[in-house]
């Protein structure tokens, strides 16, 4: 138990018992507890196994390298489709918990195992996200915009086409490449 991590636990929310009952079950897997991105994260070896979050309808164990896990029970979530690691284990209410422990527990083991191994998720490249047209055409007419655009990290990189990808229409794209210009030229990401 680290005591800086202490502080999200005792708040009172409406997910204060399922995170109490989480945290217990995952520190007698004997993970290191920290704190990163305002939440309790479990690391071995100083990588991040699983973190503990909640959002309005649920609350979760986030397995970092979750994709990897067999998953014979089938109750692994992907978050978002553009999220390409990171799989969930959801919860609704304490009763969840208790009648999921073994199998929570199962799935902590088999992450930890995972981090033994080395094992890596291969992660799509910037590559392997087309630029849109919309985008292509800006990139070649402004050279500051492409210096910049490529100057970015590949994770802030893959946000924007991906974003701009999800446009059907192409004015919609335009929209979208037009509004976000200035933010690649400040070397800023799309949710910086």
């Amino acid at each position: 138990m680290n005591t800086k991590v202490n502080w999200f636990f005792e708040k009172d929310t409406q997910w204060k018992d399922e995170y109490a009952a989480l945290r217990a079950i995952v520190l007698d897997s004997g993970l290191k507890e920290d704190l990163k991105w305002g939440v309790p994260c479990y690391t071995f070896r100083g990588k991040n196994v699983v973190l503990i979050h909640g959002f309005k309808n649920y609350c979760a164990l986030l397995f970092q390298k979750g994709v990897l896990l067999k998953d014979e029970a089938n109750i692994l979530i992907q978050q978002t489709e553009n999220v390409q690691a990171a799989r969930q284990l959801r919860f609704k209410n304490s009763d969840n918990i208790a009648t999921q422990k073994e199998q929570i527990t199962a799935y902590i083991k088999e992450a930890i195992a995972i981090e033994k191994s080395g094992k890596k998720v291969k992660l799509k490249k910037t590559e392997d996200y087309p630029i849109p047209d919309e985008f292509r055409e800006k990139l070649d007419a402004d050279a500051d915009l492409k210096r910049a655009f490529y100057a970015l990290t590949p994770g802030r990189q893959r946000a924007y086409l991906y974003y701009f990808n999800q446009a059907k229409r192409a004015k919609t794209r335009k929209n979208r490449v037009e509004k976000y210009i200035p933010k690649i030229l400040d070397g800023l990401g799309k949710d910086d």
